[in-house]
């Protein structure tokens, strides 16, 4: 008879994003993740395969936290907005776990189900195929583009940093040739994240609906080159 598994997946998860949260990416390994949990590695290994095991662990945890509620809506923009709004939330309450979210090809039902739930909404604008893709890929670039470009780029915060650090370190630059980002450099200090997400959203929405306008009654959605 089998001994009695000492840790369940969801406590392996919530250890291994924790520790992600607290210290980066690099401090993620099997020793640090044993050592959180009061164990040693190997008993880690008996759980999970190598580095690609901890980092399905830490993806897993992060999509498994979208959540929202389902609202009887036959508009597909409405549907979209509410299951995009709460996967751009779960990421970038996890900063640190963005360039996993972009690299593993995870396929847990905790990390599909908002992926399908997504789909589902765009379908509901008529789209199918390969403009369901096309509409699927912009709406994800906009979630993790926007939740990563507040901590990369010339325009990001330092962990810790004033919105006026940025722009004083970007106001600094040649106003001849980078006058536009000094512009958006000054709008940093009253920007809200949510309001530019929500605004973002906007124009995705728009987007997708003068697409279908634009091509009402063609068999694809999609502009040929």
């Amino acid at each position: 008879m089998p001994a009695p598994r000492k840790f369940t997946r969801e406590q392996l998860q919530t250890a291994a994003l924790d520790l992600v949260d607290r210290e980066g990416l690099d401090a993620l390994t099997m020793r640090s993740l044993a050592g959180l949990l009061g164990t040693g590695p190997m008993t880690i290994y008996n759980y999970i395969d190598g580095r690609e095991g901890l980092e399905e662990l830490v993806t897993e945890a992060v999509m498994s936290q979208v959540s929202w509620t389902e609202e009887p809506s036959d508009d597909w923009r409405l549907r979209v907005r509410v299951i995009a709004e709460a996967m751009w939330r779960a990421v970038r309450a996890h900063p640190g776990t963005i360039p996993l979210i972009l690299t593993r090809r995870s396929l847990d039902t905790g990390t599909l189900r908002p992926a399908e739930a997504l789909l589902k909404a765009l379908a509901g604008s008529g789209r199918s195929g390969t403009d369901l893709l096309v509409a699927f890929r912009v709406v994800q670039g906009l979630i993790i583009g926007l939740a990563q470009a507040e901590l990369a780029g010339p325009l990001a915060r330092a962990r810790g940093e004033d919105a006026e650090v940025v722009t004083g370190r970007v106001a600094g630059l040649p106003p001849e040739r980078f006058s536009h980002l000094i512009e958006v450099a000054r709008a940093v200090e009253t920007s809200d994240a949510e309001a530019e997400f929500h605004a973002g959203m906007q124009i995705v929405i728009g987007g997708l609906e003068a697409a279908i306008e634009r091509h009402h009654g063609a068999p694809s959605l999609v502009s040929e080159a």
